[in-house]
């Protein structure tokens, strides 16, 4: 979800209203092509929910799945969907669960599958009540990973809102369990931030499923917790983890990865993930520093090491490229670790998108081979023709356990000369991310989120999903095709298998 960076009341409390932005520190640098910013991920519902007479829609209940082709349609609802996450149970492969945000109803929509993503089935996830009666809430920015016991874990966030939607009344942390295999949750809330001073935004979550790890079972959430107050500065502004030894029903005090030094901070997009042995590592964007950075836990993230450089960045939050000019795309780490028993067990990869001076924005990989101490050059991972302004973004990465390639996908315009249609294109590397395989396209049908009735406050989201286990790719992902544009935006996957 994007970064909320403004709340200004009014003088007279009974016409308070609040105005929305985010605005760069004067350090942070621009980048030609970026945008303000200032339609986040949930902007456009809460227009929607805080519209007078607003009513939500009933839950259509346990959907199920429409076939495009090899392409299917996983929420299979009336309105829109979008920002998708995805995970495949390490255990049973035929356990599949995902997740997006819902824009027109107020809860998060979980789907499942126990057919391999053949069919999917959908709930909706809990949510608390609401801190007074005349206030609500709604969650937003999905986040699913698995147990080595058959628990899978969604992480999202809870905004709450006072009566009328004058104001934000609080934020806090959610991460909800299931025992079935994603047909029932129950949910924790933890780190509640009152009023506007901080928020918490964009969580994303992990779990250490090796085996021999000390802290075999360990569920990760991490986020960052923004100041939103008008003349703030962002000096609190920081990543925070926490972490569940008890499957999810507690977690425990937030600690700060990204540092405590003095002066303007601005990070965005934190990424947990686990190494075979053990150390969790979390990467995320340093708006600041315009650079994305990581930093790691031995002690399972009780306590984090310094910050490592993966890459320096061109843009400097995000960018209003063609395909998403409205909202936006955000520049963020979607990373990963090698647990295989392959040659390269251990290796750390991370991705992002950045802007290029002739490409468009390109999709980028780096690789550690010592733990997250150093970072390789940057190899780009779209195989589309240099000199040409085609945009990809939205991307994220899984590393298959059982063999270590390296598997993303991502969005991408290539097919569009205007840039503004995108498919989604996938690529593995199993070279331990030296060179990455052809480029092949997923989607048999493009998307246009710049027109005719697409949900411009939201288009994509911030990010699409993948996951991979033996073999068994599952790219999950927004799309509004022609054959479902009368359900608006939807949310797709498709199986592909590597061999």
């Amino acid at each position: 979800m994007a970064r909320l960076r403004a709340l200004v009341a009014a003088a007279a409390v009974a016409s308070m209203a609040f105005t929305v932005g985010w605005a760069l520190p004067a350090s942070a640098g621009t980048s030609t092509g970026a945008s303000a910013y200032s339609q986040p991920t949930w902007w456009q519902k809460f227009e929607t929910v805080s519209a007078p007479g607003f009513q939500p829609l009933p839950s259509p209940g346990k959907a199920g799945s429409v076939s495009v082709g090899s392409n299917i349609d996983v929420s299979n609802e009336p309105g829109p969907q979008s920002e998708t996450s995805i995970a495949i149970n390490p255990a049973n492969p035929n356990q599949i669960v995902a997740g997006s945000n819902e824009i027109f109803r107020l809860p998060m929509r979980g789907y499942f599958s126990s057919d391999g993503g053949k069919t999917w089935g959908a709930v909706d996830l809990p949510l608390p009540p609401p801190l007074n009666g005349s206030g609500t809430d709604f969650g937003s920015d999905p986040a699913v990973a698995w147990d080595t016991q058959g628990n899978v874990f969604y992480a999202y966030i809870v905004v709450f809102f006072n009566q009328g939607f004058n104001a934000i009344t609080g934020t806090e942390m959610a991460v909800a369990r299931s025992s079935d295999a994603g047909r029932t949750w129950t949910s924790t809330y933890f780190n509640f931030n009152s009023g506007s001073g901080k928020f918490n935004d964009k969580p994303y979550i992990a779990v250490d499923t090796n085996p021999g790890s000390p802290f075999r079972d360990t569920v990760y959430a991490a986020w960052d917790n923004a100041s939103l107050a008008s003349g703030q500065s962002a000096a609190n502004d920081v990543i925070l983890v926490s972490r569940s030894t008890d499957g999810g029903r507690t977690f425990s005090a937030p600690v700060v990865a990204s540092g405590t030094g003095s002066g303007p901070r601005a990070v965005i997009g934190a990424d947990p993930f686990v190494a075979p042995d053990g150390t969790l590592h979390v990467a995320w964007h340093d708006v600041t520093g315009n650079r994305i950075v990581e930093a790691s836990s031995a002690d399972g993230g009780q306590s984090f090491g310094p910050i490592h450089t993966i890459s320096p960045t061109q843009v400097a939050f995000d960018v209003a490229i063609p395909a998403q000019a409205s909202r936006g795309a955000l520049v963020y780490p979607a990373c990963g670790a090698d647990t295989s028993t392959g040659p390269n067990r251990g290796n750390l990869y991370c991705s992002w998108m950045d802007q290029t001076p002739a490409n468009g924005t390109d999709i980028f990989l780096s690789r550690s081979t010592d733990g997250g101490s150093t970072w390789s050059a940057p190899l780009r991972a779209n195989d589309d023709p240099t000199g040409v302004a085609n945009d990809q973004f939205n991307q994220w990465l899984s590393v298959d356990p059982s063999d270590g390639s390296v598997n993303m996908s991502w969005n991408d315009t290539r097919n569009d000369p205007a840039h503004l249609s995108t498919d989604i294109f996938f690529a593995r590397s199993t070279d331990g991310g030296l060179s990455f395989s052809k480029n092949v396209q997923v989607t048999t049908a493009p998307t246009n989120e710049t027109c005719c009735g697409a949900d411009l406050g939201n288009q994509y989201g911030d990010y699409e999903g993948i996951a991979v286990l033996d073999g068994s790719v599952h790219p999950v992902w927004t799309d509004r095709r022609g054959a479902v544009t009368s359900l608006d935006e939807e949310i797709f996957t498709a199986t592909i298998t590597v061999k």
